[in-house]
């Protein structure tokens, strides 16, 4: 295969979106077979391609369109006549018939984020869920079916997995969610704890001296909710499977351990992205590879 290789091409590229973004997704890829890590982080690519269109994109019109040419692009990845155009979706092609990918779940994930073009407010937990099974459960599932899956049940851990991820997002986005003018957390959970919305979009700026108390109760509600989340996640995946999802593991470690480190301050979540160096993502990754722990 020369420099010029499509395909060793849209490989370099998808490898290179996966390292720039940091995320605690690349490390556990690392302790993949070549194969399985090309493949999911291919997917990791087009899976970050579909979230910028709607947080970098300002003009919802446009974005709109950019979403309907990815539909076309996944039609096109899965069909049997002309190639993908975009380099995380060559990449990804050859990967389909190995790991038996369809194109439903691409499409809803498309589907999860066009849903940010339309809501920015979510009433309740069911209605935050609805969004959580489109950009997070079926990512998991999809992530699960690469990583090796071989019961079925692995498909529940998996997508109650991808939940406690999202939830993960969600509470160390608060801030940034707000200067795009969205606010996740559901509403009925704002009122219970008595934060308001102006509140949250203010990044607590001006709020009342009550507010960080009563932000930091709201906080510890929906960490702890996230961090049962990934108990009943755990919890559902067959011992025949665990060998092969470790790398799910590793990450429920590493998002584990980001909750923790906010719960010693949630406010921060406001002003600043709280995160994990990546030699420490790297020890927890390694520690449930080499260790099983957690």
């Amino acid at each position: 295969m020369n420099a010029t290789d499509p395909l060793q091409q849209a490989q370099a590229y998808a490898q290179q979106r996966a390292a720039a973004s940091g995320s605690s997704f690349y490390y556990a890829f690392l302790f993949l077979p070549p194969a399985r890590r090309a493949a999911i982080t291919a997917f990791y690519a087009f899976c970050r391609e579909i979230d910028d269109v709607v947080d970098e994109v300002s003009d919802p019109g446009v974005a709109q369109t950019k979403l309907g040419w990815w539909r076309q692009q996944v039609l096109r990845t899965f069909g049997s006549g002309a190639s993908p155009e975009h380099p995380a979706l060559v990449a990804l092609r050859p990967h389909i018939a190995p790991y038996g990918l369809t194109a439903e779940p691409l499409l809803q994930i498309i589907d999860g984020c066009e849903m940010d073009l339309q809501q920015s407010r979510y009433l309740d937990y069911p209605g935050l869920q609805r969004y959580c099974h489109l950009v997070a459960g079926v990512v998991g599932e999809v992530a699960a079916r690469i990583f090796g899956q071989t019961e079925a049940q692995t498909t529940a851990y998996a997508h109650r997995l991808g939940l406690a991820f999202q939830l993960t997002n969600i509470i160390r986005d608060v801030g940034e969610d707000a200067l795009r003018g969205r606010i996740y957390l559901p509403i009925q959970e704002l009122q219970r704890f008595d934060v308001k919305a102006h509140e949250l979009l203010k990044r607590g700026m001006g709020a009342e001296p009550s507010f960080p108390q009563r932000f930091a109760a709201l906080m510890a509600f929906q960490i702890e909710r996230a961090l049962a989340t990934y108990d009943e996640a755990i919890a559902l995946l067959p011992s025949a499977d665990r060998r092969a999802q470790k790398p799910g593991l590793m990450m429920a470690s590493i998002y584990r351990t980001l909750l923790r480190e906010i719960a010693r301050e949630p406010a921060l979540v406001l002003t600043q992205r709280v995160g994990l160096t990546p030699l420490r993502k790297f020890w927890l990754a390694w520690k449930v590879q080499a260790l099983g722990r957690f």
